[in-house]
């Protein structure tokens, strides 16, 4: 069976951004445009001939079809096996374990993440290296340049490969491996959570809902929180993953996970919910009438974190990714270990992870994990929260009202200006980041500010520089606002606007409000509603 060569050109616009490659389903679906994409990745990692690769996707559309493509393209290509879930399907934090579990080279996930899928809707392609973790800076410069000097990709001529079946098959010289997509994550949760104690609170009668959102993680969640730990039948809902996810938003925050947000504030009301996106690595935590904000969330964890048995020896730091709110910062303080803030992006506190600096991590845009995968995890974080909730007998209520007290209260939030024209989003951007030298003092509203920043970073452990990662203006007692356009959209520009505040001794409930006087200082410094038009973002969470 002979390799088939294809010729072809350079197609502009494959770079990949923080999670890969991402693009309307429909481009995917042209003529050479995945091919592409996918020959480039194998040049850029200096070839597959010989490696072991890990393949798997979130199930969206197309999903089957790219994992036959991939397969054909990776045999012809020389690799000596690939392992992927049955039907391709892996979350994003099983495929980061299954490349660990199994001493893989790297592996590809087929994902747009919280994206929509469909014909109509997104999807991604995106590279992770043998830590499990996605692919650096350099890879993926190295693999962007693959794409502007293509010539020819190769693949096999072959019928489609049966992946519903478990087991070994060959695809030419090449072993295709199809696993069980859950067993691997679900023993490894294992390893990491008292199940026995979580177990117990369930058979309590404490309640919990989780919502898979017709996405990847519902066979996990069934499997973890149904099977091992007894929860009742039905706790999982949309457990289905559907190629459209079921046309909903697979995003797990207020706005798009609504109908589960407001359950938690009536009084029918579970002790406990929680709802995961489209591959699995993200999460929202709700208590009954509360709603945990990620960066609260990330910070309790850390806080609670050795009442796990994964973690009881202690944490050996935590980072954070800069947007994110320095509630966990405090906790550091208090705890005496080493805090770090890095760009957006999960790929930044890989080498962190790697050099045993840090135990956990996580962004404010629900994403939470530790070192037990490469990835922030979903699930992984729903369970340590059962696991927290199960030794202390509290509520989700009553922890976070525990927290505040110890290490006051970080308000914040995320405001969403989506769709916006990329050239009026880059020209706000860059005349702000003009002026940030004679920021420092100006009055913005009712607030002076302290410092501003156009936020910079260099990896402590390989040196390398990531510049322009947003800007970053901190106000007096406690207040910050960060500004960045984000790269995970594929129409116009998103650009974000993070809020901040600090209260020792918390004051009122309503975030927004005691926000009020930073957003009004981003305006008078930034003048978004002039700008884009818009008065009110489009998400707030």
């Amino acid at each position: 069976m002979q390799p088939v060569t294809i010729s072809t050109q350079p197609i502009a616009g494959q770079k990949p951004g923080t999670s890969g490659l991402r693009k309307k389903t429909a481009q995917f679906m042209e003529p050479g445009y995945l091919e592409n994409f996918v020959q480039a990745i194998w040049n850029g990692i200096g070839g597959v001939a010989g490696k072991v690769l890990v393949l798997g996707g979130d199930g969206r559309y197309f999903n089957d079809r790219a994992a036959q493509v991939i397969l054909r393209m990776a045999a012809a290509s020389g690799a000596a096996r690939v392992i992927t879930g049955a039907g391709a399907i892996l979350s994003t934090p099983a495929a980061s374990n299954l490349i660990r579990q199994r001493g893989a080279d790297g592996g590809i996930i087929l994902s747009a993440s919280h994206n929509p899928g469909g014909p109509d809707a997104d999807f991604g392609v995106k590279y992770n290296i043998a830590n499990g973790g996605p692919a650096p800076e350099a890879v993926t410069a190295a693999i962007h340049a693959a794409t502007e000097t293509l010539r020819h990709y190769l693949t096999l001529e072959t019928p489609d490969i049966d992946l519903a079946r478990l087991g070994e098959t060959r695809l030419g010289d090449m072993v295709v491996e199809v696993v069980d997509p859950v067993a691997a994550y679900a023993d490894l949760m294992e390893t990491l959570f008292d199940f026995k104690a979580m177990r117990a609170l369930l058979d309590s009668g404490f309640q919990l809902r989780f919502d898979a959102m017709h996405a990847v993680t519902g066979p996990y969640a069934i499997e973890i929180l149904e099977r091992r730990l007894g929860a009742a039948p039905g706790s999982v809902i949309n457990a289905r993953p559907l190629p459209d996810f079921g046309q909903g938003h697979p995003d797990p925050n207020p706005v798009w996970a609504k109908p589960l947000h407001d359950l938690m504030f009536t009084p029918q009301a579970p002790d406990f919910a929680a709802a995961s996106d489209g591959d699995g690595d993200r999460n929202m935590i709700m208590g009954r009438g509360i709603y945990v904000t990620p960066s609260d969330s990330l910070a309790l964890l850390a806080a609670q974190a050795h009442l796990c048995p994964g973690y009881a020896g202690g944490l050996k730091g935590v980072a954070r990714s800069m947007p994110t709110s320095q509630a966990v910062d405090r906790v550091a303080q208090a705890r005496g270990w080493a805090a770090h803030a890095t760009p957006t992006g999960w790929k930044f506190f890989g080498t962190l992870l790697d050099a045993g600096l840090v135990t956990l991590c996580g962004e404010e845009s629900f994403g939470t994990g530790s070192d037990h995968v490469r990835e922030k995890d979903g699930l992984w974080a729903v369970l340590m929260w059962l696991n927290v909730l199960a030794v202390t007998g509290r509520s989700v209520a009553d922890l976070m009202a525990a927290h505040w007290a110890e290490f006051g209260r970080t308000w914040y939030s995320r405001h969403d200006y989506e769709a916006v024209d990329a050239g009026v989003a880059t020209a706000l951007m860059e005349d702000l980041r003009a002026a940030l030298p004679g920021l420092a003092g100006r009055q913005a509203a009712t607030l002076r500010v302290e410092s501003a920043e156009d936020f910079a970073y260099t990896d402590p452990v390989d040196g390398s520089r990531a510049e322009s990662q947003g800007i970053q203006i901190r106000f007096d007692e406690g207040a910050r606002a960060v500004l960045r356009l984000s790269g995970t959209g594929t129409e116009g520009a998103t650009l974000r606007v993070y809020l901040e505040a600090f209260e020792q001794t918390p004051q009122g409930d309503d975030t927004q409000a005691v926000l009020a006087p930073v957003r009004a200082a981003v305006e008078a410094l930034a003048g978004i509603t002039v700008r884009t038009g818009r008065k009110e973002p489009d998400v707030i969470t």
